[in-house]
């Protein structure tokens, strides 16, 4: 399948604000996520099972984590000649300072947008958990002669302080009313931020918006011209889950447990790709006790650890206690430890008897290479 036709842009930074003890070093885009992958690798692999060989990826700070991960786009086929993968770092001008929204993110990739000889884009943001079916949400825009489609997912609202947009729809499936910023826990037609559109109109859009100083394409531009355009929703009925905190962080993180979840999530029809990192087997200890856990490869367990997920390179020496942590690369967590509701950034140690207890509503979160 290809869809020569269609191009994809993906913001890397847009809601670093909502998981900042995760995105102090890096973007939300390049955050850790289910033992091996970044939050990335999801709305790239989609891009790329729906035949779209031609991606944008918008960072605007603290990207360095994130060019290593993406290098040359080779894990996902898109090291290409022609399109392939594209790093767009902030390019700063006199009437933008820095992108505080998706329209000032456009705004620095104007040239590359018109350079481009795509008629369609489809954009996502990186806080998005699923296996999206984006060649069927393209099928849904051709034939239902929308300007924009947007997927959404019916369920409770995510609590976030960001634009999610939630939709009125009549029976065409038209959005007729969008909302922001709603009671968080309700059931409703709530957006997952992946957009479908004609490249002209996104950049009619983005120049009216600039115009108008405008940010905030959801919030300024959809809302505000709900009647003018022709805005349909697509129903996204697999697994999604949106990324607006810590605590939906390590739910989504937990969720992979479930194995009605992991296999709806890495559907091999649909593959989600990353950058590889070839390692030894997990070795267990004699006296090491593991229940229902992901555990990477390149991991030493010789400790008891139960709903945990653990990345690659972890070592949790004898003695220690973990249940209902999230560990990441290479970190060392020391005997007799004893953690609980925990999150350790990469390569982290947790030194000997150390005890760390969190909860489920706020769990308790380590810094990148520190030692505690």
């Amino acid at each position: 399948m290809k869809n020569n036709n269609v191009m994809g842009v993906v913001f890397a930074n847009v809601h670093d604000d909502l998981i900042r003890e995760l995105t102090e070093v890096r973007s939300t885009a390049s955050v850790p996520f289910g033992g091996r992958y970044r939050l990335i690798d999801f709305p790239l692999s989609n891009m790329v099972n729906a035949g779209i060989s031609k991606v944008g990826v918008i960072p605007k700070y603290n990207y360095h984590s994130l060019m290593d991960h993406l290098g040359s786009g080779k894990p996902w086929d898109l090291d290409r000649k022609s399109g392939g993968l594209s790093i767009l770092p902030p390019y700063v001008t006199s009437n933008v300072s820095m992108q505080t929204g998706h329209i000032d993110s456009l705004s620095t990739i104007m040239s590359y947008l018109r350079g481009s000889k795509e008629k369609y884009i489809v954009m996502c943001d990186a806080d998005v958990i699923g296996n999206i079916n984006i060649e069927n949400i393209l099928k849904d825009h051709y034939s239902s002669g929308a300007d924009i489609t947007i997927a959404y997912k019916n369920g409770p609202l995510p609590k976030s302080n960001r634009d999610i947009m939630s939709f009125e729809m009549n029976d065409c499936g038209r959005v007729t009313k969008i909302r922001l910023s709603e009671n968080y826990g309700v059931t409703c037609d709530f957006s997952l931020d992946v957009v479908v559109m004609e490249r002209a109109l996104l950049m009619d859009l983005v120049k009216g918006a600039l115009e108008e100083n405008m940010s905030r394409m959801w919030r300024d531009v959809f809302a505000a011209k709900v009647d003018s355009l022709k805005i349909h929703g697509y129903e996204v009925k697999e697994f999604a889950l949106v990324i607006d905190g810590t605590e939906s962080y390590a739910n989504a993180n937990f969720a992979l447990l479930n194995p009605k979840i992991r296999a709806e999530l890495f559907n091999p029809e649909r593959p989600i790709y990353t950058k590889n990192r070839d390692d030894v087997p997990t070795r267990y200890g004699l006296n090491s006790a593991v229940k229902n856990c992901l555990i990477a490869d390149g991991c030493v367990i010789e400790g008891e650890v139960s709903n945990c997920v653990i990345f690659r390179g972890v070592k949790i020496e004898e003695g220690a206690k973990l249940s209902n942590c999230i560990i990441m690369q290479d970190s060392i967590v020391k005997k007799d430890a004893d953690l609980k509701y925990v999150i350790t950034d990469k390569n982290t140690e947790i030194t000997e008897g150390r005890a760390l207890c969190g909860a489920p509503t706020h769990y308790m979160s380590i810094r990148k290479s520190a030692t505690v």
